[in-house]
C-alpha cells in the first residue's frame, strides 16, 4: 500500500529535527505532495510531524507531477 502525504503547514519556527524529517520525506513546500510505500520508518517520521501534513492512501495508477 502506498501512502500520499501532503505538507499543510510550514515548518518555520519547528525544532531542527521536525525540519529534518519533513526533509527527509521529500517535502519543501506547503501543499507539495508525495507518494511513499506503507512502511514502519515512513510511519514514524509520519507520527512525528502529523502536525504539519495530511496523509492519505494512495490509488493505484494515481500520478503527481512535478511542478516547479
Amino acid at each position: 500500500m502506498k501512502l500520499k502525504i501532503t505538507q499543510t503547514k510550514s515548518i518555520i519556527g519547528k525544532t531542527k529535527r521536525k525540519k529534518a524529517t519533513i526533509r527527509a520525506l521529500g517535502l519543501r513546500k506547503i501543499r507539495k505532495v508525495v507518494i511513499h510505500e506503507d512502511t514502519p520508518q515512513i510511519r514514524g517520521m509520519i507520527k512525528y510531524v502529523k502536525e504539519l501534513i495530511n496523509v492519505e492512501p494512495a490509488y493505484q495508477g494515481e500520478a503527481i507531477s512535478k511542478k516547479r
